[in-house]
């Protein structure tokens, strides 16, 4: 399994445009300078107030299907 770091801002209006369908995606860029495309529906958990703010870690699988999301600072 490969991961990967990236930073995010997020507000919390233009997260709920991605999650209500206008964009069901969004498009990061990693700390190696590699740009993925994730499902906006994944950041839901990470969601307040302010949006979606942080740096997070993802590990694919073999397949390169997104296998864990997660906040790391």
């Amino acid at each position: 399994m490969k991961s990967y770091t990236f930073s995010v801002y997020i507000s919390y209006q233009a997260y709920l445009d991605h999650y209500s369908g206008a964009a069901s995606t969004v498009l990061v860029v990693t700390d190696s300078g590699l740009k993925l495309q994730l499902p906006a529906s994944r950041f839901r958990p990470f969601l307040s107030q302010l949006g979606v703010k942080g740096r997070f870690r993802i590990t694919v699988n073999n397949q390169n299907r997104l296998d864990t999301l997660e906040r790391i600072g």
